[in-house]
């Protein structure tokens, strides 16, 4: 039997979950409307115009039928069984390729199977300081210690020095 990823219709079942009020037990699904989810989900028919043509109904009548809970319903149900028969054979080949021969494939499966053994390494980042990063230049917006400079912006860099721009070369040297 060749395996086949599911429909796009029933994941889409699956992510919508459960309708909010239960499904009606009275209401049927006739056996066309059935063939024709059956088409759609296995992929064998990829509209639901090619599924209607091939059950011999209208595309119109199966776009009002899977509009419907119960049948909405229906298909959801239908999803989760074929997930949860797929889910073994999903968990056999994660552990295959825990011995495979990509050291980036062994990783990953591994951290996978550890993930839903509740095993998880810390997602939260680490802080990571360095304090030895020195900026290119600084802005020093303080009062100037030194005796007779003038009080205003000035640019320190630490390899050149850069005097206030109203300041006398003569008077203020670097040295």
């Amino acid at each position: 039997m060749e395996a086949r990823t599911p429909a796009p219709y029933a994941i889409a079942a699956i992510k919508a979950g459960p309708p909010a009020a239960p499904p009606d037990k009275a209401l049927r699904i006739t056996r066309k409307v059935r063939q024709a989810i059956e088409l759609l989900a296995t992929g064998n028919a990829k509209t639901q115009l090619e599924a209607a043509e091939q059950v011999g109904l209208t595309r119109e009548t199966i776009s009002r039928a899977l509009a419907k809970p119960h049948v909405i319903e229906h298909l959801r149900q239908r999803a989760i069984r074929t997930i949860a028969m797929a889910a073994g054979r999903a968990a056999e080949v994660k552990v295959e390729l825990m011995d495979g021969p990509d050291a980036m494939v062994r990783d990953r499966s591994s951290s996978f199977i550890l993930g839903v053994a509740g095993i998880k390494p810390d997602t939260s980042p680490g802080l990571a300081v360095n304090i030895e990063i020195k900026a290119g230049y600084v802005i020093d917006l303080t009062d100037d210690p030194r005796p007779g400079a003038d009080i205003g912006m000035r640019i320190i860099s630490p390899t050149v020095y850069s005097p206030p721009i109203d300041a006398d070369p003569d008077r203020d040297s670097a040295e």
